[in-house]
């Protein structure tokens, strides 16, 4: 069994293959070809509790385990931990061991990859983010990736977060025009942009009500019933799309607390036909996780894994007469 480490587990999993697996999973799991059970919480104290998020294909289950202690700061640990295990499903031997908040990071920048990919009327080149936390940067470091954004606009509650955020960003990527912004700011007109993504905790909307019919705006970061990002008055004026409705049914907080009609919901699958038939109009994407996405790493992980051992493969030897 192979083990990965936090920069293993990354470089293993390049989005240009990742999106493309999240995809085949997601197909998958509506023809019910993956089995993957609702995220199960067990609390372990007032500010602690553990994850456990398996999900079975006919090729290779897995099983990620995620412990959350809010307090860690103070132990100078993370506060979010946790691995997943990847084995043969027709076997059980275990072939690998990932980081799972890596796996969590990257998997679910690729659900918003695929988002864009199949909801977005054009491909993106500005993008604006609501957060600047772990998935924040994820999704910004993603969004340059896979699509070569050329602007990024990063609002948050605290203006020197933000623009520590994109002064990072721009060392890295000096082609980049990274711009910080207050969440005070959008509260005005909005800059003009291809998408918005809120990446936050917050328990009251951060995303404007008045963001324009035309700009795909998706919903990351809440994922509990007394969180919200989508404003009510957003959510009941456009088509609202998730990645899980199981899921999204007991985790958006934002849909649940503004009493969405979930039949009019639609799952991303629905979406993600060969050529991607874009929607009109541009509708709302929510995202809460699931152990279908967690699956489809393991699979990008294994193959590139798999990969990297074929190349260190000594050639066979010409035979000499």
């Amino acid at each position: 069994m192979r083990i990965l480490n936090a920069l293993e587990t990354a470089h293993a999993l390049p989005y240009a293959k990742l999106v493309p697996a999240v995809r085949q999973a997601a197909l998958e799991l509506a023809l019910h070809h993956i089995c993957a059970p609702g995220r199960q919480v067990t609390t372990i104290d007032s500010t602690s509790v553990l994850l456990g998020m398996p999900a079975v294909g006919s090729d290779i289950g897995i099983t990620k385990v995620i412990t959350v202690h809010a307090n860690n700061a103070q132990h100078k640990l993370p506060v979010i931990q946790g691995e997943v295990i990847v084995f043969d499903a027709r076997t059980g031997k275990r072939l690998a061991l990932l980081d799972g908040p890596t796996v969590t990071k990257r998997r679910t920048a690729a659900v918003t990859l695929l988002g864009i990919d199949a909801l977005a009327p054009v491909s993106p080149t500005s993008v604006m983010l609501i957060g600047t936390g772990v998935q924040a940067q994820a999704h910004a470091q993603a969004l340059l990736d896979y699509f070569g954004i050329a602007r990024l606009y990063v609002a948050g509650r605290d203006l020197a977060k933000a623009t520590a955020f994109c002064t990072a960003l721009r060392r890295q990527h000096p082609q980049l025009e990274a711009i910080a912004l207050t969440a005070a700011d959008l509260a005005d007109e909005l800059p003009q942009i291809d998408v918005l993504i809120a990446l936050t905790t917050s328990r009251t909307p951060v995303i404007p009500a008045h963001v324009a019919p035309g700009v795909l705006v998706i919903g990351v970061g809440a994922f509990k019933p007394d969180m919200a990002e989508f404003p009510a008055a957003l959510l009941h004026r456009r088509q609202i799309v998730v990645d899980d409705i199981e899921g999204a049914q007991h985790e958006a907080g934002d849909l649940i607390q503004a009493g969405v009609d979930w039949r009019r919901i639609k799952p991303l699958a629905d979406y993600l036909a060969d050529g991607f038939v874009k929607p009109t109009p541009v509708p709302l994407l929510k995202t809460v996780g699931q152990g279908a996405w967690d699956l489809a790493a393991a699979r990008v992980a294994i193959a590139s894994l798999a990969l990297e051992s074929a190349k260190k493969r000594p050639l066979p030897c010409s035979p000499v007469w």
